[in-house]
């Protein structure tokens, strides 16, 4: 879903703020973009498949540091919170198994668990779901939650025939239970690149506030080359509302003050980006290891500085490469879409726009190097 972005109405508003001067609004929407929580809750029967689940949502195995276990540490009516090692404001929320028991009591299930506070809500099975289940969900509903998903787990023993008639069987038990329209997701818990994982992220994505669906989407682990797509036009939206701000800094008359502003909020959005795209040392190191190949093949992809290191003096080289690159016909370009009074800081939008449309076209393109050797090698 490469326009993830596009019904944020960003570069609408920005122009808007960019108009009226209003620095402000232009910072406050680079900070929410930057930092947004998102907390995602997994219901299900807690087994061997819903951990790997857990753990690959994280980009985690078992054994790495953080990572759930199975047997679970938690007590079987507890819920276990998982936050992510690299992206703190997105947490995972292992809530416990649903009783079969004919007494149980979805509206009691919910209240004990705040099953209406998380963003969203995948209900795990590995066979089909359960009656309890499909009543907890329509409680939801009637409780005006949409953002609820049924997930079927694939185990190591499945295969596509076995999968597809558990999933029709699904459907089936779902449409008994008075559902209509039911949607069940196939999702291999170890490799969320095979089946249906990115279906179902589309469905949410769509499903979320789209400053919901951005914080999950930077936070995922890069697993596809759909997903780096999408994370490079994100990112391209961030680089806009840099450019923004640096457009509305340049207008403040005091020495050095724009270039400063700049190289920081670049430092910080390309940062953002190394991680988000699973550049750095430690998470390729650790995919590496989960897909059994050697960690310098996979480091050795990485031939933008940036993917290896976000430092300032890159950055600022970068900007001074853009400085001197941005030629009068580009500036007009983008003076059209600029607002009338802000044409006469439009060259410094130019250059910052330019400068982070670069890195960060570079460094997707080393992500998409790695993760189609990783998910290649894996198959």
């Amino acid at each position: 879903m490469a326009d993830v972005l596009k019904s944020l109405n960003l570069l609408e508003s920005l122009k808007e703020s960019i108009e009226k001067n209003n620095i402000s609004d232009i910072k406050d929407a680079v900070e929410d973009m930057l930092i947004s929580r998102i907390n995602i809750a997994v219901v299900g029967e807690r087994g061997t498949e819903k951990t790997m689940f857990l753990n690959s949502l994280r980009g985690l195995r078992v054994g790495d540091e953080g990572a759930a276990l199975c047997p679970s540490a938690v007590a079987p009516e507890e819920l276990a919170a998982f936050p992510n090692p690299k992206h703190p404001d997105f947490r995972l929320w292992d809530l416990p198994t649903i009783s079969n028991d004919p007494s149980f009591d979805p509206e009691n299930y919910m209240d004990r668990y705040k099953v209406l506070r998380y963003n969203a809500i995948i209900m795990t099975f590995t066979q089909s779901p359960s009656a309890n289940m499909v009543a907890v969900w329509r409680e939801a509903r009637s409780l005006q939650k949409d953002t609820l998903y049924f997930a079927l787990l694939a185990s190591e023993k499945d295969t596509d025939k076995t999968l597809e008639a558990k999933k029709k069987a699904s459907l089936e038990v779902l449409k008994a239970e008075g559902l209509s329209q039911p949607k069940v997701f196939l999702v291999c818990p170890a490799a969320l690149e095979k089946l249906e994982f990115l279906k179902l992220l589309e469905v949410m994505q769509g499903d979320l506030p789209e400053i919901r669906a951005h914080a999950l989407l930077l936070a995922l682990p890069t697993f596809s080359s759909t997903l780096v797509a999408q994370k490079k036009e994100a990112f391209k939206a961030l680089g806009w509302a840099a450019a923004s701000l640096s457009a509305g800094v340049s207008a403040i008359p005091v020495p050095l003050v724009a270039s400063m502003v700049d190289a920081s909020v670049a430092v910080r959005i390309l940062t953002k980006a190394q991680i988000s795209l699973c550049l750095d040392d430690e998470s390729v190191e650790r995919l590496a290891r989960q897909r059994g190949i050697e960690p310098n093949k996979l480091k050795g992809l990485r031939t933008c500085l940036l993917s290896v290191e976000v430092s300032k003096s890159e950055v600022k080289r970068r900007l001074a490469v853009a400085e001197k690159d941005t030629t009068t016909a580009t500036a007009k370009l983008v003076e059209l879409a600029m607002p009338r009074h802000a044409r006469s800081v439009s060259r410094s939008f130019t250059v910052m726009l330019q400068a982070m449309n670069s890195a960060i076209d570079d460094m997707s393109a080393d992500a998409d190097k790695i993760v189609t050797i990783a998910t290649g090698v894996s198959q």
